[in-house]
């Protein structure tokens, strides 16, 4: 008799603490800011464009991404080059091609994330 009155006094308590957390979670959650629509705008009420939206954008950060970092890849392969050339391992020359062919990849990897920016959006 004393376990079932124990369980069922455990149980109250559960299920009051669970409320309380429940009402202070939506009282808590009255400041919090609107989330931001995609750039492509869905409208109100399709979800699966809205979702759609939010893909697009974070393809466009993704490539973005990887954009910063190619460019981080060749301002290093060009910093250890140029150490090579004044340490005598490798021709100048070398180094200039090597900025050369860097701007040039550069270029072409932000033409190709200006013709994505504008497929995807």
């Amino acid at each position: 008799m004393k376990t079932q009155t124990l369980l069922h006094t455990l149980r109250l308590r559960g299920l009051a603490l669970i409320a309380g957390l429940a009402a202070a979670g939506s009282l808590h959650a009255q400041g919090l800011p609107t989330p931001v629509d995609p750039s492509a705008g869905a409208p109100a009420g399709n979800w699966l464009l809205l979702i759609r939206g939010y893909i697009a954008d974070g393809a466009i950060i993704l490539g973005l991404a990887i954009a910063a970092v190619g460019l981080l890849w060749i301002a290093y392969t060009g910093v250890a080059k140029f150490n090579e050339a004044r340490t005598g391992k490798a021709e100048w020359s070398e180094l200039g091609v090597l900025g050369i062919v860097g701007a040039a990849v550069l270029l072409f990897m932000m033409f190709l994330l200006n013709q994505a920016a504008t497929i995807f959006a």
